[in-house]
Order: structure tokens, then C-alpha cells, then sequence
């Protein structure tokens, strides 16, 4: 068997097992979880997923940033996870009965100057949520400064439908993808131009994805598939006037 197969092999049987550690299946999985921010969450817009300001983009202050084990190199952005504090092993510090459902829009870097249990609570392989305050003050007291957790991941829910931002410059289109619900993050995503066959595009950073092509004045179509290997299509949504800055919405959202 030659190993390029061997890979592929060991990675399908895997796969499943990995999901069950992420808490991808919908299976409940152990966290801690810190906050970041402010109380008004004014310190988490920007981030490493690049949906700028999180208010216009319509994630609001229900986010959160999340460790290399979750981020997944940035393929997780997007992506809706449940949250609940432990409190029956921290009474003091959870809050009973509560539960806060946030969306994926940073990430937490690990610190290898700081030990992973006295600080370093994003280092690889830790599992952990630094989350937005105001997120964070719905199951715990910001007091403790950190508190287990229960996470899962869910469906996300959005209002209306996919939208795409156009960015870059000629020969260089960078397509940020946003407001995507079900999976909440996309792992392909291809477009074609009036003028030219379709082109897969590549994963550039966060929720950004590009191509090399020049498709200045042409009307685009985008074939999108999500984490969950759902497509869907968008013929013609983006006019051929159009130019960088705009963004664009779809016909349709994942569910």
C-alpha cells in the first residue's frame, strides 16, 4: 500500500474519533473558558478570523476566541458552540442554570512562557474558550478570572443569508465569508466569472479565501461548501460592476 493512501486511510478511520474529542458530534466535551475584552467587548473586534468590526458583521458580543486545539489554523472560524459552566465543581463560581451560545471569531495564541495550569491556559493540547465578556458573564462571575466548563458544538443560526465581502486588487481577490449558519465555517469554496471556467479557490486566513484570477468586470458565481460538505450555489450574485469593498448577499444559508 503506498503511504500517500496509508495516510488517507488512517486519516477517514480517525476522523470520527477526533470529532468525538472536539465535541464536533454534539457530544458534551471538558473546557475551561477565561474572558477577554471589556465589559462592553469593544477588545474583540478585529480578530484572526477578519470579520472586522463584530457588530456590523452581525456576531454582537456572544463570540469567542478559541486555543490552537479548537482553532484548527483558523478553518474553525465561524463556527457555534454551547457553553456551561461546571458548577458542580465550581459552585463559587458558575452560575446555575445558565448556558451561552457564541460563535467563533478569534484566536487565543498559547503563551509557552507561562505554565498551561498557572496561565498558559491556551497552550496546545488545552482546549479552552477566552470569551467575550459579556458571553462569559451569562454562566459565570468574572471575578474567578477563569471557570470549567461543558462545551458542545451546534448549529449555528443566522438571520438571512450568506454574505461575501470582495477584497484585494486585480489578480488578487480575497473573499471574506460571513453570516454562515449550520457549520458556521467553510472548508471550499470555488467562483467563476463570466469570462472564465470555474476556479477553486484557496483558504487564505480566518474566513478568507482567494484567487489568483482576473475577474475585474465580470459577474461572479460561488459554489460554497461548508465544514459538513453541504454546498450551496450562487449563480451570478455578484454583478459585473462590481468593485473591492462590496459585499454581496447570497441566495441562501446552511441550516
Amino acid at each position: 500500500m503506498k503511504m500517500g493512501m496509508f495516510f488517507k486511510l488512517l486519516f477517514l478511520l480517525t476522523m470520527p474519533f477526533m470529532r468525538a474529542v472536539l465535541g464536533l458530534d454534539g457530544s458534551w466535551q471538558y473546557a475551561h473558558a477565561t474572558f477577554y475584552g471589556g465589559a462592553d467587548a469593544s477588545g474583540t473586534m478585529g480578530g484572526a478570523c477578519g470579520y472586522g468590526n463584530l457588530y456590523t458583521y452581525g456576531y454582537g458580543t456572544n463570540t469567542v476566541a478559541l486555543s490552537t486545539a479548537l482553532f484548527n489554523n483558523g478553518l474553525s472560524c465561524g463556527q457555534c458552540f454551547v457553553i456551561v459552566c461546571d458548577y458542580d465543581n465550581d459552585k463559587q463560581w458558575c452560575l446555575p442554570g445558565t448556558s451561552v451560545t457564541v460563535t467563533a471569531t478569534n484566536f487565543c495564541p498559547p503563551n509557552w512562557e507561562i505554565p498551561s495550569n498557572a496561565g498558559g491556559w491556551c497552550n496546545p493540547p488545552l482546549q479552552h474558550f477566552d470569551m467575550a465578556q459579556p458571553a462569559f458573564q451569562q454562566i459565570g462571575i468574572t471575578k474567578a478570572g477563569i471557570i470549567p466548563v461543558w462545551y458542545r458544538r451546534v448549529s449555528c443560526v443566522k438571520s438571512g443569508n450568506i454574505r461575501l465581502t470582495l477584497n484585494g486588487f486585480s489578480y488578487f481577490n480575497l473573499v471574506l465569508v460571513w453570516n454562515v449558519g449550520g457549520a458556521g465555517s467553510i472548508s471550499g469554496m470555488w467562483v467563476q466569472g463570466t469570462n472564465t471556467g470555474q476556479i477553486q479557490m484557496d483558504w487564505n486566513w480566518g474566513a478568507n479565501w482567494q484567487s489568483n484570477a482576473n475577474l475585474n468586470g465580470q459577474a461572479l458565481s460561488f459554489l460554497i461548501m461548508n465544514s459538513d460538505y453541504q454546498t450551496v450555489y450562487f449563480p451570478y450574485v455578484v454583478s459585473a460592476g462590481w468593485t473591492f469593498g462590496q459585499t454581496y448577499e447570497g441566495y441562501s444559508n446552511f441550516y
